[in-house]
């Protein structure tokens, strides 16, 4: 029988330190490993009890694993500036948007408990937002969309919607209404939804799920990129 990773006998004439980075990278434990390596090159960890160095290696390999997974989940959301952050936000133009609010909704408390985002403003404001694109069948997309603990509607009714779309839509929202959040930005205004989704029934049932209830952001003013522009000068 042959031996892999996880089957190799430790080789006894290592070191234990050296043993025991062997058996954190074998068991993927990268994180735990890194801060292990840091402390051998230093004695603050010397300073710890051996309680407490155990919670310090347990907490850094808990931020590396929610680091890869913060890259993973962005990787596959295919954002158009996948390297755009909070901290990028220009409160200096005049956009609308309030300081506070934007510190609020940073913190997530609303995906925690299930609220919504509703985000509106003409082309440019900085409402751009985008959901991963559809790479297989709609009912394998709904499948992944019902784990997503936020999902992003991005430009949503920039083009109307057909009978399916319309279906398909009423179903997601329908699913996660009061349960997942979902951020929906948009540059129609909410009258008009009604021509977009073609049906005042379901428009109605939209609006009252995803937007009446919803944190709002009205984005107003200049193109951010003519903003910007302008401000360089």
């Amino acid at each position: 029988m042959g031996t892999n990773d996880k089957t190799t006998p430790i080789t006894p004439e290592k070191d234990r330190n050296t043993i025991s980075m062997d058996l954190m990278h074998r068991m993927r434990l990268h994180g735990m490993a890194a801060a292990f390596t840091e402390s051998l090159q230093s004695t603050f960890a010397e300073t710890m009890t051996p309680d407490s160095f155990l919670n310090w290696l347990l907490s850094r390999e808990w931020d590396y694993r929610a680091a890869r997974n913060i890259e993973r989940l962005v990787k596959n959301a295919n954002f158009r500036y996948g390297d755009a952050s909070m901290a990028q936000i220009d409160h200096t133009l005049p956009r609308g948007l309030d300081r506070n609010q934007m510190e609020r909704l940073a913190s997530l408390d609303f995906v925690r408990k299930g609220d919504n985002l509703f985000i509106t403003g003409c082309a440019g404001t900085g409402g751009t937002l985008k959901i991963a694109k559809n790479k297989g069948t709609i009912d394998a997309e709904l499948k992944k969309l019902e784990k997503a603990q936020l999902l992003i509607l991005d430009d949503l009714f920039l083009v109307p919607l057909d009978a399916k779309e319309r279906a398909h839509l009423t179903e997601i929202i329908e699913d996660r209404h009061g349960r997942k959040s979902i951020i929906v930005t948009s540059q129609l205004p909410e009258l008009d939804w009604y021509d977009a989704i073609g049906d005042s029934t379901v428009a109605d049932a939209i609006l009252d799920r995803i937007v009446h209830t919803a944190h709002r952001i009205t984005l107003t003013g200049e193109s951010v990129r003519k903003l910007k522009v302008l401000k360089s000068r």
